[in-house]
């Protein structure tokens, strides 16, 4: 039986950091948040990914047909770099505007990519409490940063953090996917659309504007939505009441996923022309969102 360790119990030697930008970047400009992206508090995000050392990895080797791990590096920054150039957003920053609003800077400033040795296994990884295990070790400690580590059993952790604004969960799995199609010499599937223009807030008396739904002054949208400007900022010697966030890891079956996507499929119906109604079936992320936001509902 093997024993969990905490990340104080194990050593990581950083054997090189790298600053990968975009293979085609674009001319600097300027991307505004939506009004939905200003309600959040900037908030860095972390994800790390596992994998065996005999994990089926679909990765083209060298002329010697030799997969190492620092072959295995090359290919994801040549992947990282082809997949910024449609995620150019990831190689930029948030900047503050003239109003004290962050935007994002597409710069095309890069990612920090670094490569490590950690002298752990990864069966030796209390997954279930990565605060201890994972957080500062094996994930970077900045944002806009990429780890690729090897670990002492030949298994690799690549781990990436980002700021919540540029990205939300469902974005960064684009770019994820993304990466992965081509790390594998894959198409992409889907192609992402950073037009501001569709998400821009309608002014209902502009007489050009053919776009907008509401054509009156409504004061709930005025109350709904305020410049970051307006509102006071707290005083430093306020005292934060926050309880701290506590990350947990899960491990949730392939049979236990299906059930969960069913049993919510089963009330997720549309119309259709003719009154008839057709089953739509979810996808496996909305029903487990839906899921756990059930199960958190129930114990407010």
């Amino acid at each position: 039986m093997s024993t969990h360790v905490s990340h104080e119990d194990f050593k990581v030697t950083t054997m090189a950091n790298h600053v990968v930008t975009a293979a085609m970047p674009l001319q600097d400009h300027l991307l505004p948040l939506s009004n939905l992206d200003l309600l959040l508090p900037p908030l860095d995000v972390n994800v790390f990914f596992c994998y065996k050392n005999d994990a089926i990895i679909d990765l083209k080797c060298d002329e010697n047909n030799i997969c190492s791990f620092k072959y295995k590096v090359s290919v994801l920054k040549k992947a990282l770099a082809q997949a910024l150039a449609y995620f150019y957003p990831f190689a930029g920053e948030v900047v503050e505007n003239s109003s004290g609003e962050p935007e994002i800077l597409c710069n095309n400033r890069g990612v920090v990519f670094v490569e490590a040795f950690a002298e752990v296994e990864l069966c030796e990884l209390d997954l279930y409490h990565p605060d201890q295990s994972i957080e500062g070790k094996l994930v970077p400690k900045k944002k806009d940063a990429v780890f690729s580590v090897q670990l002492k059993c030949g298994g690799i952790v690549v781990a990436c953090a980002f700021d919540h604004r540029v990205a939300d969960a469902y974005s960064a799995n684009m770019f994820w996917v993304t990466w992965a199609e081509m790390a594998t010499s894959l198409p992409i599937s889907s192609t992402p659309n950073f037009r501001r223009s569709l998400i821009s807030p309608n002014n209902p008396n502009d007489p050009l504007n053919n776009n907008n739904a509401i054509n009156n002054n409504d004061s709930f949208f005025d109350e709904l939505y305020l410049p970051i400007s307006s509102i006071p900022k707290p005083s430093p010697n306020q005292p934060q009441d926050v309880d701290p966030l506590v990350t947990r890891v899960y491990l949730i079956s392939k049979d236990q996923l299906m059930e969960i996507q069913t049993l919510c499929s089963q009330d997720f119906d549309i119309k259709v022309e003719g009154g008839s109604c057709k089953r739509k079936s979810s996808s496996k992320l909305q029903s487990f969102s839906a899921f756990l936001w059930q199960i958190i509902a129930s114990h407010a």
